[in-house]
């Protein structure tokens, strides 16, 4: 029996400054991610977007409450893609989903998280230089920040610190360092990447959640040089590789592969010739199993 992926789309773009990042799901469905996951004997639902009010309509003052609406709906449709036994793929949108999306598929049981990103997203609106929300999930995941996301789909924390591995870190605030070693997670910078490889980096960081049955895989797409994914609002030089990327997604597909997924941060407006979203298909494919032999 084929195992079943939900796709479910959410458009949100309130939670960084950018405009674009709300078309990022549709671009990514234009470069063929049904397909790419059939072609792999996945069966593939695509569920549609979940309903994100237009930017212009939401006052700043109310984007924090506006981004915690749209991640209960999103807790709710992980939540629900799990308890049927399909693979959830979530297509941002910014990384502020992930309130939703990570809380959703921990409802009834913990997971692992694997967080891709060339950031920490661990900022709390006391220590981010610019209070945008898409720095702030991980924080929140973890019960630090604004009540109001920390509260989504269920009361308090919905991951333990040891329950995430953060990999591709190159970017950092100020007092975001300091909490990050403080918080207990998992750390692996570019220059681990580049001193160790991808490789042991990868099968060390799998380890490190192998305590969990399931796993999450949170890709940032400026987790890669801006050379590879030129399509991101927030582009930092030094990221991974097509290579190093490719590595990272077929080791987690040898060890099991992803249980949900979050693809975010993908940008149309700053892409050339939907080369960006064409990649991030092409990661999913690997993670999912597509193999060079």
């Amino acid at each position: 029996m084929s195992r079943a992926v939900r796709i479910i789309g959410i458009p949100l773009d309130l939670g960084q400054e950018h405009r674009g990042v709300d078309m990022g799901a549709g671009a990514v469905r234009y470069a063929g991610l049904a397909d790419a996951l059939r072609d792999l004997g996945l069966t593939v639902r695509d569920a549609g977007d979940l309903p994100v009010p237009v930017r212009d309509s939401v006052p700043a003052d109310a984007r924090t409450t506006a981004v915690a609406a749209v991640c209960a709906a999103a807790y709710a449709a992980g939540g629900d893609a799990v308890a049927t036994g399909e693979i959830p793929v979530f297509l941002g949108g910014d990384h502020s989903i992930a309130i939703g999306t990570i809380g959703g598929v921990t409802a009834k049981e913990p997971c692992g998280v694997l967080w891709v990103d060339a950031h920490g997203d661990f900022n709390t609106p006391e220590s981010s230089p610019s209070g945008n929300i898409h720095g702030m999930p991980l924080a929140a995941l973890l019960g630090e920040g604004e009540a109001e996301l920390v509260e989504v789909g269920r009361p308090g924390p919905k991951l333990a610190p040891a329950d995430v591995v953060l990999i591709g870190l190159r970017e950092l605030d100020a007092q975001e360092k300091l909490r990050l070693r403080r918080s207990g997670m998992t750390l692996y910078t570019m220059r681990d990447i580049d001193e160790r490889g991808m490789g042991a980096v990868a099968r060390e960081a799998l380890a490190k959640l192998a305590h969990r049955r399931r796993l999450h895989v949170s890709l940032d797409i400026d987790s890669l040089d801006p050379k590879e994914a030129p399509g991101a609002g927030t582009l930092v030089n030094g990221g991974l590789n097509y290579r190093e990327a490719q590595l990272l997604m077929e080791i987690i597909a040898d060890h099991g592969g992803a249980d949900s997924l979050d693809l975010v941060e993908i940008n149309p407006i700053l892409d050339v010739g939907n080369r960006t979203a064409a990649l991030a298909v092409e990661l999913t494919a690997s993670l999912f199993g597509k193999r060079i032999l």
